[in-house]
């Protein structure tokens, strides 16, 4: 067991400083990011066709005192790129690219860990693919897996994020190189965390090496295209479909929650505004920002977060947690473009936030894995809180190594 934990943390730290300090893997991280976001940029072609206008970054921002321009349009530049990356997943899939990477990420894991296969193989996966599309790949082995092992799948779907989503993060402004490297950081990390909130106590049936299933289902290159672009379209829309709803009820809340504000600091109490702020000087939270904001503050600043932006970074933690990443990450955004964090609280915040650890992705998770193992589903119930908390502190630890090491 404790050698597990050693190499474990040898393995982050050692991915820490690879792409923190280390002259060379700094470097070609740095090159790497540049790459994927050029890559990405690719993807405007389409948006720009379809869209004109709307679609293109001069037309967002102009000079022109007479015309404020059309703003940056999320639906126009981030969702279609979710649907180009998707596509191109799809593609690599079909043709065993992805195969050959993640069998053997989870054969280098499972050695230096002592993990069995199928946990393995599912965490290396969730770097690549989303929480739900990562059992498919052990499907044959879910129904047999220990409680221990189906934990362990849960937290590797929280503790990472899928690359279609990935995708879209990186077109909101968020840094292309942390964001991959908390997505790697975040496998072997998930299966330490795991064993440690869920230890091994039964025999696993997959403790060497498995082999990983056929998952090119596409007749050909253009049908993995197709079906992936299909696949990206589904995910862009209920990206999009989430933001509007859960941003509009974010508003509900503040609206309720500066009622009480107004009531009880203002009226009750005869606090005055906040300079810069519709809240009230007081007790009671004025916004989610706020409330987030005063619980979470504490483990931000634990991350090495600077206490003047504990608070900022405490807001996105709790938001991510209370409604989803994706959210926290459009937020961090605006954080970036208005300059409000300073470029440590930025690296940090992207590394804690990099995860689906949060209230909606338990259903997500029970409904997807229930779904192709049913005889599991109570099991799943049972260990999904515990796994979806575990999946929240692999995010922050790796936020931890990244403000100790920038």
């Amino acid at each position: 067991m404790f050698v597990r934990y050693f190499f474990a943390t040898l393995m982050l730290m050692g991915l820490g400083i690879l792409f923190s300090r280390g002259v060379y893997g700094s470097y070609i991280f740095e090159k790497l990011a540049i790459g994927v976001g050029n890559f990405l940029d690719i993807a405007d072609q389409g948006s720009e066709f379809l869209f004109g206008t709307l679609a293109i970054e001069e037309y967002f921002y102009p000079d022109s005192s007479y015309w404020p321009g059309f703003g940056f349009q999320f639906a126009f530049s981030v969702l279609p790129t979710i649907i180009f990356f998707s596509a191109i997943m799809s593609i690599l899939y079909y043709m065993g690219v992805m195969q050959v990477i993640v069998q053997m990420m989870a054969r280098f894991m499972r050695w230096t860990m002592g993990t069995s296969g199928a946990e393995t193989l599912s965490c290396s996966a969730n770097i690549f693919i989303g929480q739900t599309e990562a059992p498919l790949l052990i499907k044959p082995f879910l129904d047999d897996m220990t409680l221990s092992e189906l934990h362990a799948v849960m937290v590797g779907g929280f503790a990472t994020i899928a690359g279609g989503v990935l995708a879209g993060y990186i077109s909101m402004g968020v840094d292309a190189g942390h964001l991959i490297a908390a997505s790697v950081m975040a496998a072997p990390a998930a299966l330490v965390i795991a064993k440690i909130m869920l230890p091994e106590t039964e025999q696993s049936k997959t403790a060497g090496d498995i082999d990983l299933p056929d998952v090119g289902h596409a007749d050909n290159l253009l049908d993995a295209a197709a079906r992936g672009t299909t696949d990206g379209l589904k995910l862009a829309v209920n990206v999009g479909a989430m933001l509007l709803a859960f941003i509009a009820l974010i508003g509900v809340v503040n609206m309720v929650l500066g009622y009480f504000d107004k009531l009880i600091d203002f009226q009750l109490l005869g606090g005055q505004l906040k300079e810069g702020s519709t809240e009230y000087k007081g007790f009671f939270p004025g916004s989610l920002n706020t409330f987030f904001g005063t619980i979470f503050s504490p483990i931000a600043l634990l991350m090495g977060v600077p206490w003047k932006e504990a608070m900022d970074v405490g807001n996105l933690l709790g938001m991510k947690i209370a409604i989803n990443e994706f959210v926290a990450y459009a937020e961090l955004g605006k954080y970036i473009a208005a300059g409000d964090l300073s470029p440590r609280a930025i690296t940090i915040a992207t590394y804690a936030l990099c995860g689906f650890a949060n209230f909606s992705s338990i259903g997500i998770q029970i409904g997807g894995i229930g779904a192709i193992a049913p005889k599991r589903r109570s099991e799943l119930s049972r260990v999904a809180l515990r796994a979806m908390f575990a999946g929240a502190i692999v995010s922050w630890i790796s936020a931890t190594i990244a403000g100790m090491l920038i």
